[in-house]
């Protein structure tokens, strides 16, 4: 939906002695130059997150051998990439043969400066002094920081589950001497830890450490060609780069870089996978394959699970429109299985700032800033808008509204690429309070779901003529994956973590003293953060 902000995203890059094949694209005229790719590969990760970038770059001839850059804003704000000799400025500084990188959009903790990331944890021995970056959340982040404040004298500076995991490592690093086991330092972790965790980190000593969660819940692609190492959240900035055999990372699996090797390692046992759809659905580059599904592909066979549901009567006065920008591979696809045209009635304002939306107040000023209808395209036409998911609704109705009033539609036909959203995430997206979102108070099935005269009912609240969820089902065979390897909590409300389950079960719980009169207060609460996460539409 177009309102759902996106997670964030990691990168990291490391210079090797050797080569491994032929060099790739992109590689650095020197090896201190390897740092310079980490903005680059940022730039082609924007789409995760737009609040504020940042980077840590390693160099062993440097006084501070690592040194930390991080801003607010775009990353070409933040590195200044349209005012070359500032760009250069900041890049002497921060030249080294490994960095890290990040992108950030939270929903809670403001947008100050010191929340963006990477973190840096400074000590006086190098093998415990590090930079981490992190993607994902820790669902059990208050029992973690209980237990991190019960150590003794140790105080939180921002509350999020970024600096917990900080200090977690920091603890497991106590007993570890010069050389770090970090796959046993990572085993440990993965016993405390639970929820959706990708980190990269870079140590004083120059080595490299890229971790994904025993589940695999979010993205993380690496690479190794030429003289290079790199990690992102998705495959686009490395193919971008010019490396050509990209892999996913395993679930419970760490790679441990230097200067001379690449060592992948599994560090905790894979009960399941649980990959996020929503990541195939929404969050990721179109141009990107993740766990070996292409995220294109995947948005055209959802287009095509729409086309074998549709029963509005067609005629040359029908026409499939997307909502801009990430439903239009479904929507393409939708409109060449019905034989019908698939056009751009709404012309998405790419150029338009998050700031100067997010200061307008009134949510249909703010759809009339992002979209404009079309009428020549829309006027007097059946429209069969499709969308990748709704979640709140709020700017689903407006958009309705303006199709309707700016551009002339004659009748509006909701279809979601994407079940009913029915739970909220605790893996790293705001997907609301179950009270916020639309279609738990529609849903008329016993597991959750809507029936057809409950959206037609929805239908009628947002302003349109009809509306049509995809199935649970048609997640899987659209993404190429058993269902049994997808997280579809927020679709089903089965969590694949104890403190995910346990987490929706208090939610439940207050949501039903809320509606018997408690007065809203909930018997729980929900982890602090969030430094990936989507807010709803």
């Amino acid at each position: 939906m177009g309102e759902l902000h996106h997670e964030c995203g990691v990168a990291a890059i490391a210079h090797l002695d050797q080569e491994h094949g032929p060099p790739v694209a992109q590689t650095p005229r020197s090896p201190e130059h390897a740092a310079r790719l980490i903005p680059r590969m940022l730039l082609d990760m924007q789409n995760r997150g737009q609040l504020a970038a940042g980077m840590t770059s390693y160099h062993p001839r440097r006084d501070a051998i690592l040194e930390t850059y991080k801003q607010l804003g775009t990353v070409a704000e933040a590195f200044r990439l349209n005012h070359r000799a500032k760009f250069e400025s900041i890049m002497r500084g921060m030249d080294g043969p490994a960095a890290i990188g990040h992108v950030r959009y939270a929903t809670c903790g403001g947008d100050q400066r010191s929340l963006a990331q990477p973190f840096e944890r400074a000590h006086g021995r190098k093998s415990k002094w590090f930079a981490v970056a992190f993607n994902g959340q820790l669902t059990n982040f208050q029992e973690l920081k209980e237990e991190l404040l019960a150590q003794g004298d140790y105080h939180l500076k921002r509350d999020t589950d970024t600096e917990i995991l900080m200090h977690s490592i920091s603890y497991e690093l106590q007993n570890e001497g010069p050389e770090i086991d970090w796959v046993g330092v990572f085993t440990r972790l993965s016993k405390r830890f639970d929820g959706a965790y990708n980190i990269v980190l870079l140590s004083a000593t120059g080595q490299l450490i890229v971790a994904r969660d025993p589940l695999g819940l979010r993205p993380l692609c690496v690479a190794r060609e030429g003289s290079l190492f790199a990690a992102a959240s998705e495959s686009v900035p490395l193919s971008n780069l010019g490396f050509t055999r990209i892999e996913s990372l395993p679930p419970g699996h760490l790679a441990v870089v230097d200067r001379h090797s690449v060592r992948v390692t599994r560090f905790a046992a894979t009960p399941r996978r649980a990959h996020c759809f929503f990541e195939w659905i929404y969050f990721a580059n179109v141009a990107s394959t993740l766990d070996d599904c292409s995220v294109y592909l995947s948005r055209a066979r959802l287009g095509r699970e729409l086309a074998r549901m549709e029963d509005v009567p067609r005629d040359a006065e029908t026409i499939v429109v997307p909502v801009p920008d990430t439903a239009k591979g479904a929507a393409d696809a939708m409109g060449f299985e019905l034989n019908l045209p698939s056009v751009e009635g709404l012309m998405r304002n790419r150029y338009l700032g998050r700031t100067f939306i997010e200061g307008t107040a009134d949510r249909e000023a703010k759809v009339r800033l992002k979209y404009t209808p079309l009428p020549e395209v829309l006027s007097g036409k059946r429209v069969l808008l499709v969308e990748d998911s709704i979640v709140r609704s709020t700017t689903m109705r407006a958009l309705v509204h303006e199709i309707r009033r700016r551009g002339g539609a004659r009748e509006i036909h909701l279809r979601v690429a994407c079940p009913p959203i029915i739970a909220p995430c605790f893996y790293g997206i705001d997907m609301s309070t179950r009270d916020e979102l639309i279609a738990p108070q529609f849903a008329d099935l016993p597991d959750g779901g809507l029936s057809e005269e409950a959206q037609n009912r929805l239908a009628q609240e947002l302003g349109a003529d009809s509306l049509r969820y995809l199935p649970v089902d048609a997640i899987a065979r659209s993404i190429g994956l058993s269902p049994n390897h997808l997280c579809l909590a927020c679709v089903t409300g089965r969590y694949p973590t104890p403190a995910g389950q346990r987490l929706y079960d208090l939610e439940l719980e207050g949501s039903a003293c809320h509606q018997n009169g408690a007065g809203g207060i909930r018997a729980y609460e929900t982890p602090r953060r969030v430094e990936g996460t989507v807010s709803g539409d």
